[in-house]
């Protein structure tokens, strides 16, 4: 991983301490004023923010652009191509039908009772590589049809459903949260991996199943008729040739569980939006449960093989150099994307134009997540310039307060001002950065993920993700508070208390 630009010797500024502190303050606060309030785009906020704290700090104007230019271009350096490597292979699972295939093989196979742990599972498995808002999106038609067929109360199998994604989305690479905090903390990625891996299974299970059989008692949710998958007949074996109302060849598929419109339209970026693959002869057919599995996990799993080759192997042997190379994680996703083209993409009968256009249209939906990551590495780099990490960490030490409870309480403070998870961990991470140079390799680790931890504090009416939630499961505000907004308190409490107890034990 690349880190981000480190503080330089001396600072930008000669202001005090009080001065700084007073900075910081108001720079954080312009940036949570003008999101929540002033209802301006955070990739905006987040400039207009550095640029109030650099001068309040008493930095020059150049040299508050090029400390911030500095971080930008570091940021997305070190995380932006493994957003989009990630975003690619996402797109290939979603639009090829893999993420499909793996729910409904995993639900097919289990009772009424055990469904809301299959519906953890599987959102935790395909949540690896989707961002948040995707996996809402693909999942929600499968839990409304699982709750509609079964009988079983919407959110007991809808809330352990979000469970999965969200915890995955807020502690595990490569969500750009946790792959912010990493860079900025300069953590080691695959240790911060396996870290949050067994933080990630107990989180999902008390904040999953268990809230949701609670909660599903006291929010009766009615399901959504309008947002149920679409049936469509589907030809049966290689040969079918339905072609339906989109002109497309759906052969050897469940037609229940797809909608006729199944590949994204380049450049919108929009799931179940019509793509034109006139003159093609290729059957659509849904890709092998296992292969989309290894797919999923294969970045995962190169990623963890470097950590225990660093722990295993002596450094500078020829087996220590190989996992050093296929693990970095540029390299573990690139090979992730590439199989997903074969695996996901041909194998569903892709053709090679459609592939490519799979892997373009799942770029644009991602520009603004990595803006808000850039600026946020620009902020939190104008931070670490003018002195104020520095000061923080000196101030932490002094009082004895831990670097874990520091950045778990300052993200959640951001978090429920500003609404924005990858905002509260870019600022959080930024403003306890200069704490990780003091602390071992397991205790960085633990740092980044206590601030994912906080980065998930009660999602209210402030989050985006808080209205997507209540208009596909068709709740009113006091329901999604009760259920969503509690669910996300339960996950950062519980996984930060998983990181304390990781922390005692390390």
């Amino acid at each position: 991983m690349v880190a981000l630009l480190a503080a330089p010797a001396e600072p930008l500024t000669d202001a005090g301490n009080t001065q700084l502190i007073v900075a910081a303050l108001l720079g954080i606060a312009a940036v949570v004023v003008l999101i929540a309030w002033g209802k301006v785009h955070p990739f905006l906020s987040l400039i207009l923010g550095a640029a109030v704290l650099g001068v309040v700090a008493g930095v020059a104007p150049d040299a508050i652009v090029t400390s911030f230019s500095g971080g930008v271009g570091s940021t997305v350096g070190g995380v932006g191509l493994l957003i989009a490597l990630g975003a690619m292979i996402g797109g290939l699972l979603a639009e090829s039908g893999g993420a499909d295939g793996i729910v409904t093989r995993i639900v097919n196979k289990v009772s009424g009772s055990a469904l809301p742990w299959a519906m953890a599972g599987v959102a935790a498995l395909i949540g690896l590589p989707l961002f948040f808002e995707v996996g809402v999106v693909l999942l929600v038609p499968i839990v409304l049809l699982v709750a509609k067929r079964t009988g079983v109360p919407l959110m007991k199998v809808g809330i352990p459903a979000l469970a999965g994604l969200s915890v995955l989305h807020g502690l595990v690479p490569p969500h750009p949260g946790p792959l912010v905090a990493i860079s900025s903390l300069n953590a080691d990625l695959g240790l911060t991996l396996g870290l949050g891996l067994l933080i990630a299974i107990p989180t999902v299970i008390i904040a999953g199943p268990v809230f949701g059989n609670i909660i599903s008692r006291y929010v009766p949710a009615t399901i959504p008729e309008a947002l149920l998958p679409t049936r469509t007949s589907a030809g049966v074996g290689g040969g079918g040739t339905d072609r339906g109302a989109a002109g497309r060849q759906q052969g050897g598929v469940d037609g229940e569980l797809l909608t006729e419109d199944d590949l994204v339209n380049p450049g919108t970026g929009r799931p179940g939006a019509p793509v034109d693959d006139s003159g093609t002869e290729t059957a659509r057919r849904a890709p092998k449960f296992w292969p989309a599995v290894i797919t999923v996990l294969l970045p995962v799993a190169l990623m963890l093989l470097r950590a225990v080759g660093e722990l295993a192997l002596a450094e500078g042997s020829a087996g220590r150099k190989a996992l050093d190379i296929v693990g970095a994680p540029i390299v573990a996703l690139l090979a992730g994307v590439i199989v997903a083209m074969f695996t996901l993409g041909f194998q569903a009968g892709f053709s090679r134009k459609q592939v490519s256009s799979v892997l373009g249209g799942s770029l644009p939906p991602i520009a603004g997540i990595l803006l808000i990551v850039a600026a946020g590495g620009g902020f939190k780099q104008v931070l670490v310039d003018a002195g104020v990490g520095n000061l923080v960490a000196d101030a932490a030490e002094n009082a004895s307060l831990s670097p874990l409870l520091l950045g778990w309480l300052v993200a959640v403070g951001i978090r429920v001002a500003t609404g924005s998870a990858t905002v509260a961990t870019i600022t959080a991470a930024g403003i306890v950065a200069p704490l990780a140079a003091t602390l071992d390799r397991p205790e960085v680790a633990l740092l980044a993920l206590a601030v994912g931890c906080g980065s998930l504090f009660f999602s209210h009416v402030n989050d985006a993700g808080f209205w997507l939630v209540k208009e596909y499961f068709g709740l009113t505000v006091g329901q999604t508070i009760k259920s969503w907004s509690v669910m996300e308190t339960i996950i950062s409490v519980v996984g930060f208390a998983g990181v304390l107890l990781l922390d005692l034990l390390l």
